[in-house]
């Protein structure tokens, strides 16, 4: 029987269904239309009672957003897991990607895509919002569960610009400044986008662990506390220029700075000593990290309606890490010198041509080159009494100098056919078949090439105008994580350095079995989504043993086949037969599971750190005739479900909710005045570590159990918005 506390998140979103079936029709003017390829519009003028600020205000007020926004809707639904075809990490550009378009376009670009603009696009530059629920070939993103367009006005000349100031208040009583501004409008031909923001990132995690030994005898108590002093900056363009009725261009930018000093201190009381015995470490820890990113695009219409586009990206990563421990108890004398290089570069071109073959089909078909390098190095310097020392290394004894390169050129073809197979059902199917080489250098020399056929076939019924069916077939590949091939560190972990990498990896692959039913209630009073999924995996990366004569060691590889499988419910609701058409209740329940043999135990168990499930649930509450909304949002992941299984060590996770709480309101000069509460609660995260010695968790001996637990405390914000 489930726990109570499961009980009560699986009710939750079931709960708010059967209170809504009483809910009557509201009435509103510019309520949302839905036309005959299912797609629900929103007019500006249905949130001109809401006052927003920006389309991401705009978006907060549609009920079932979220389904939108997350793909498939779930963990493990079609945009997570291996192979997603989301996120600025996916591999390449590919047809899926960003599911929000701007005036019908995808924006080139992997970090700056459309998502990401906005909370940066005032509201008063919108026309219409609407959520895209069928197939089509005129969309530059193919294969999302909806896709949102947010379509501006068109003007001959307008701008305006839109700006935010902020005050964090943290736990410990730090106060942070932050901020946006952002620049947005037309000039006949020219539509610009320019943005610049800073917000901050302070931390300060405080925490302890306890340690027993086998016997269960008391081993230490280690008190820490952590400081992270980020505040990233990010600048932001997006330009667009009409050069005549068929021919359209875009340029796309964007520069971020996150360097992330900070610094941890530990204080280890010796609990075999008698009497006990103290030990302060310090760990100074320097993060310096760039990234910029340019994406064009062009696009050409034919005077028989066929298009041609062509697309590029390029972006590039530098991140500087140094860790430094010293000794406080021995004169400060340092004992650890641990600098990390990483620099990842992409460039990436793409074109295709889209065509209509009869009135029902059409069909697109083109290519995509990329090319993803990563050059990393790794110093590791230790404080030994025999070796010699080398400044280069902290003024400390070389242990490790790793430096290597890899590289992966990719060429992809691809062709996607759409049929509207009548009024109410589509077929899109998907052909791609890719090409790669993937070279690495300095440690070690090695050239590999691999050839992977893709096929995806997406079928979409509308069982009625309220209730839709979607059912995918999709072969998938993940995108390697290339710091996987190369000697990296474990920053989890204050006993291991450093970890070596494995170069003889293979992309993890899935079978991916979606189906997906959802309802949406007349007059825009909510939205019910069910899901459910299988996918079967090949290749699946987790650790191996790589060991030596001298040491025992891990690194990720592949592991074998797997599986995983699991469903998720969303409801969406507005309570207008309680006379309170502005209030949202939102709620979310996703349970999953899944197996693999585990490598060391030779043990069926779960996939690397898959939970049992997650659940969300919240509300909003718009009081438009005072100028005031409200609201709170919860979230979290089912208890005992997160397990990470290491050569010489298992370690169990467990977090308490996320939880968010505000209030807004419009006020003097036009102004918007909002206040947040984050984690009020003191969020506490948790690890269960166990490690074995002279062996494996299978063939060695279990030596200690470490308990730890840290929360970074509670932050509130002030906010001041406005736009001119």
């Amino acid at each position: 029987m489930l726990p109570s506390k499961i009980q009560v998140k699986l009710l939750t979103p079931f709960l708010s269904a059967i209170v809504f079936a009483h809910t009557s029709n509201i009435t509103a003017q510019d309520l949302p239309t839905t036309d005959e390829n299912s797609t629900v519009t929103y007019p500006a003028s249905y949130f001109d009672q809401y006052e927003p600020f920006s389309v991401s205000d705009m978006l907060d007020r549609i009920p079932g957003i979220t389904v939108a926004r997350q793909g498939a809707g779930g963990p493990g639904g079609s945009s997570s897991g291996p192979g997603s075809s989301q996120g600025s990490e996916r591999r390449g550009l590919g047809l899926g990607g960003d599911q929000v378009l701007i005036n019908g376009r995808r924006i080139a670009g992997k970090e700056n895509e459309g998502n990401s603009q906005l909370s940066r696009i005032p509201a008063n530059q919108v026309q219409r919002i609407e959520i895209i629920r069928g197939t089509s070939g005129d969309l530059d993103v193919r294969g999302g569960n909806q896709v949102i367009n947010i379509v501006l006005l068109e003007l001959e000349s307008s701008s305006s610009v839109a700006y935010e100031i902020n005050m964090d208040h943290y736990h410990d009583g730090e106060l942070k400044p932050g901020g946006s501004v952002s620049l947005s409008g037309q000039n006949g031909a020219f539509d610009y986008l320019l943005s610049a923001e800073s917000e901050p990132r302070w931390e300060y995690r405080k925490g302890f662990e306890t340690s027993f030994l086998a016997d269960g005898r008391p081993n230490d108590y280690i008190n820490k506390k952590q400081y992270t002093d980020q505040q990233p900056l990010t600048l932001t363009t997006n330009i667009g220029y009409q050069i005549s009725d068929r021919n359209i261009a875009h340029i796309n930018a964007q520069y971020n700075q996150s360097d992330a000093p900070g610094s941890e201190n530990r204080l280890i009381k010796n609990l075999l000593a008698s009497p006990n015995t103290l030990d302060s470490k310090l760990d100074e820890i320097s993060v310096e990290e760039d990234f910029w990113e340019v994406g064009g695009d062009f696009e050409h219409t034919f005077t028989n309606g066929d298009r041609l586009k062509s697309l590029f990206i390029i972006n590039q990563r530098d991140s500087n890490r140094l860790r430094e421990r010293f000794d406080l108890d021995n004169n400060r004398s340092k004992d650890l010198y641990l600098k990390t290089f990483n620099q990842y570069k992409e460039q990436i071109l793409r074109s295709s041509y889209s065509m209509s073959l009869i009135p029902t089909q059409d069909i697109e078909f083109g290519i995509e080159r990329a090319q993803t390098t990563l050059d990393s190095t790794l110093g590791l310097g230790l404080l030994s009494e025999t070796g010699s020392i080398s400044e280069s290394f902290g003024g400390l004894t070389p242990i490790t100098n790793s430096d290597a390169t890899v590289e992966e050129v990719r060429y992809e073809a691809f062709a996607v056919h759409n049929w509207r197979i009548n009024n109410r059902m589509s077929l899109e199917s998907t052909l791609i078949f890719e090409k790669s080489t993937i070279e690495q250098s300095g440690d070690i020399k090695k050239e590999r090439d691999f050839d992977f056929f893709r096929p995806k076939i997406d079928y979409r019924f509308d069982i009625t105008s309220s209730l839709q069916l979607r059912a995918t077939i999709e072969k998938d590949v993940a995108q390697l994580s290339f710091n996987d091939f190369t000697a990296n560190i474990n920053s989890l972990d204050d006993d291991q350095n450093s970890v070596v990498g494995n170069p003889d990896l293979r992309q993890e692959q899935s079978w991916r079995y979606d189906v997906n039913l959802e309802y949406r209630f007349d007059n825009n009073n909510g939205v019910l989504n069910s899901n459910i999924f299988y996918h079967d995996l090949t290749d699946v990366i987790d650790k191996i043993d790589v060991s030596t004569a001298k040491s025992i060691q891990s690194a990720n590889g592949n592991i074998g086949d797997g599986k995983r499988y699991g469903g998720s419910f969303d409801a969406s609701l507005r309570l207008a037969s309680f006379n309170l058409p502005q209030l949202l209740l939102t709620s979310r329940i996703a349970i999953e599971d899944g197996a693999v043999a585990d490598p060391f135990l030779r043990i069926d168990r779960r996939l690397l750190r898959q939970g049992r499930g997650q659940y969300r649930y919240g509300f909003r509450y718009d009081m438009s005739s005072r100028n005031i909304n409200y609201g709170i949002n919860i979230s979290g992941t089912f208890d005992g479900g997160s397990i990470v299984y290491d050569i010489d060590k298992i370690e169990k996770y467990d977090m308490d909710d996320f939880v968010i709480a505000f209030i807004e309101m419009q006020g003097w000069g036009g102004l918007t005045y909002r206040f947040e509460a984050t984690n009020f609660h003191e969020q506490e995260r948790c690890r269960v570590r166990s490690r074995y010695i002279g062996g494996t968790i299978a063939t060695g001996s279990f030596n200690e159990i470490e308990n730890s637990c840290s929360q970074a405390g509670e932050k509130y914000a002030i906010k001041v918005r406005g736009t001119f």
